[in-house]
């Protein structure tokens, strides 16, 4: 088998079996802002762990079918399936894009963090502290472990920078308009920084760019369908990640 295929392969199946890993840990930390994370079902039972489906074993009691657990408020938060099918996409467009590069390793490790902040970013405007600053230091660090690999295809220093770079930029946006911007976006721009800095400026530039521009769209299509005004705050989170996620998509590609 053509060894670009294989890896295309083995990042699906990685994406598919992480991303179904992922409900749990989207439910507790979608907790509003103030909030500790959540450690009790919508029925009040303890949710242990942090990996593995939403699902409450005391809801279910007997009911076997997934209609009746639904119902019955076994099943909490987001779906083991949907999140596994995006997250298996992820891994599949970088696996394309990269190849057998030694940074392959580090996309494939980031991307279930970075899927896991959208969606609780989606749902409750909010880039939990455990994951933001963590992942900043894992995206440096497996990158500069990367960077000792050959046929690698970037620069850990031009990594290192660009995390520097993109998280005082968005600093300065904040202190310029905190209500257009969270705190969390500035710390999960230094993740941002790291990955698109890996493949050089213009490709940071073009993922930040990439950023901005699809948080306009969506909030631009808010506006036309009368869901939001032009002072609703809108969740960036998303929009920085795929804007990472593409520019790392192009990055990789040309390199």
């Amino acid at each position: 088998m053509d060894p670009d295929l294989l890896v295309v392969l083995v990042a699906a199946l990685w994406g598919a079996a992480t991303g179904a890993l992922l409900p749990r840990a989207a439910y507790r930390f979608s907790a509003p802002s103030g909030e500790a994370w959540r450690e009790r079902c919508p029925r009040e039972h303890p949710v242990r762990g942090w990996l593995g489906r939403a699902r409450c074993g005391q809801c279910a009691g007997g009911e076997t079918s997934f209609a009746s657990r639904a119902a019955d408020g076994a099943v909490y938060g987001h779906r083991a399936a949907p999140l596994a099918l995006v997250n298996a996409l992820v891994c599949t467009a970088l696996a394309a894009a990269t190849g057998t590069r030694p940074e392959l390793a580090v996309w494939l490790l980031l991307a279930p963090p970075g899927v896991l902040l959208a969606v609780v970013d989606l749902r409750v405007r909010r880039l939990p502290d455990p994951l933001t600053l963590p992942l900043a230091g894992a995206a440096v660090a497996l990158l500069g472990l990367a960077a000792l690999v050959p046929e690698h295809a970037g620069e850990w220093t031009t990594a290192l920078l660009g995390a520097l770079a993109l998280g005082a930029g968005y600093l300065v946006l904040f202190l310029i308009n905190p209500a257009g911007m969270g705190f969390g976006d500035v710390k999960l721009a230094l993740t941002a920084g790291a990955v698109l800095g890996w493949y050089g400026w213009p490709t940071l530039m073009l993922g930040t760019f990439a950023g901005f521009l699809l948080g306009a769209f969506y909030g631009g299509a808010l506006l036309v369908a009368r869901r939001a005004g032009r002072k609703t705050a809108i969740p960036f989170g998303p929009f920085l990640i795929a804007g990472a996620f593409l520019g790392v998509l192009a990055g990789a590609y040309a390199a």
